[in-house]
């Protein structure tokens, strides 16, 4: 496994020594561009790659934890299982990149591109995500505790099962989000917009939201309980009666608040048997042989 230096000498020598599809690019010395579809393992901690176009590349395992990468382009790159601890991405572009089990905690992506990524098992914990651009994202099942997403837009993403907790995400874009089953609890979403969004069986508890509109979101099962709203926008009656709320629980004037009653929502139309699984099909029938005989 070859070692990464913050020299763009060695880096350029060691990009083009990995290169392996034909007629692929070298990268020059000299020359800020990087060959698509490199891989790059090892370490490069604390290395400097800003402003580099490295669209297309592979991070398989790659430890690059308080790299620089300022502005690079990482467009269609792959992070798979690689730790970018506390490195800074700042305004790079990873538009369409895809990303497995990768470490980006308290990293810094404020103003960085991220649209269309597909981030699975991504630890974004901690991380400094202001302004950055998730539209379309898909991020089911990924971490952002404590992630600063302040100002960020996060519009159509799917975010189900997402850990939002304790984020600041104020003024933050979530409109058309799929958000069933994550937890948005004791984090500040102030001025922020779920319109129209998918919050279904949500955690909301602890969290605050003043001006925070949620005209046309889905609340069904939604966790409620002892949440202020009432200083929230677009909410309906019929939005409250299907979330799960308490006695302590604030609503907007002329709403009530409701407690949850999922059972009663179920309804028994036959207590008979389930039928029998139908016969399972005939076996084809054998194959055919011919005979030559002289």
């Amino acid at each position: 496994m070859f070692r990464l230096t913050r020299s763009l000498t060695t880096l350029a020598v060691l990009a083009a020594a990995l290169v392996a599809a034909p007629g692929a690019a070298s990268a020059n010395m000299g020359d800020k561009d990087v060959a698509r579809m490199v891989s790059f393992g090892g370490a490069c901690a604390k290395c400097e790659l800003s402003g580099r176009k490295l669209a297309g590349a592979q991070f398989v395992g790659a430890n690059f934890a308080q790299a620089a990468l300022v502005g690079s382009d990482l467009r269609d790159a792959r992070f798979l299982g690689a730790n970018f601890n506390s490195a800074d991405l700042s305004r790079a572009d990873l538009t369409d990149a895809q990303m497995v089990g990768a470490n980006f905690n308290g990293a810094v992506l404020a103003d960085a591109r991220l649209r269309d990524v597909e981030a699975r098992g991504v630890n974004f914990g901690g991380a400094n995500m202001a302004r950055a651009d998730m539209r379309d994202a898909t991020a089911a099942g990924s971490n952002f505790s404590k992630a600063n997403l302040s100002n960020a837009s996060l519009r159509g993403a799917e975010l189900r099962a997402a850990n939002f907790s304790k984020v600041n995400a104020r003024a933050t874009d979530f409109r058309d989000a799929e958000l069933a089953g994550a937890n948005l609890g004791s984090a500040a979403f102030d001025h922020a917009s779920f319109r129209d969004a998918d919050l279904t069986a949500a955690n909301l508890g602890g969290s605050t939201f003043v001006n925070t509109d949620f005209r046309g979101a889905n609340l069904t099962g939604a966790n409620i309980a002892g949440v202020d709203l009432s200083r929230a926008k677009g909410l309906e009656q019929d939005q409250l009666d299907d979330a799960c709320a308490d006695a302590s629980t604030r609503t907007p004037a002329g709403l009530t608040p409701k407690a949850c009653h999922r059972g009663a929502r179920v309804k028994v139309v036959s207590r008979s048997a389930p039928p029998s699984p139908p016969a399972p099909p005939a076996p084809p029938a054998g194959p055919r042989h011919f005979a030559a005989i002289d």
